[in-house]
């Protein structure tokens, strides 16, 4: 009987901690842009994204990193799916609290430095875009990740502001403006 007691409380500490280690694993709640950009910034043209926290607490640490993900044929005339790095004007901010913009300048060393909206749906691209950092809570890795594909890429457009005044003067974010984006004049 003292066996059996002794095996029932370690099986309800058992459970009761795989419980809580499976319900309190912090998760990220990283809202994306339902659309990527590509607009000239600058005078050169950049493929932008909006990241925004809507937890509570601050992510630390938080590092993005964007991957072009395409369709290509290889000499031997073989496809294969290659992945490259997009280098980006900003990958890493210390505190993520609120909006994050993502930007890639497409200069001569982009792998977007050709693409048109028809290239990019011919060898099936993918943006994939991952985020990572720490809980500033319970100092747990947080994840995130979200993908564009070639249709989800709008050109010549760009986001609408959010920023907006208070009464008592200070900015805020309107985040029903987040998706928003407005038509710029094409390039000639």
């Amino acid at each position: 009987m003292t066996c059996e007691a002794l095996a029932g409380l370690m099986l309800v500490a058992v459970a009761a901690g795989l419980m809580f280690a499976r319900f309190s694993r912090p998760t990220a709640r990283v809202l994306f842009s339902k659309v990527a950009v590509i607009a000239p910034h600058d005078g050169v043209p950049a493929l932008t994204l909006r990241l925004a926290n809507v937890r509570r607490n601050q992510i630390l640490e938080a590092q993005v990193s964007v991957t072009l993900v395409r369709d290509e044929r290889t000499a031997e005339g073989e496809w294969m799916r290659r992945f490259y790095d997009l280098r980006l004007a900003r990958h890493r901010s210390p505190i993520f609290a609120m909006t994050f913009t993502v930007m890639h300048e497409i200069d001569d060393a982009s792998p977007l430095r050709n693409a048109t909206p028809s290239s990019l749906a011919v060898e099936s691209a993918e943006i994939v875009v991952t985020v990572t950092g720490i809980d500033e809570i319970t100092v747990q890795p947080v994840h995130a990740r979200t993908s564009y594909l070639g249709h989800e890429v709008l050109w010549d457009h760009r986001f609408a502001d959010v920023f907006i005044e208070t009464e008592d003067g200070r900015l805020a974010i309107d985040y029903r403006l987040f998706h928003d984006t407005e038509p710029i004049e094409p390039r000639t």
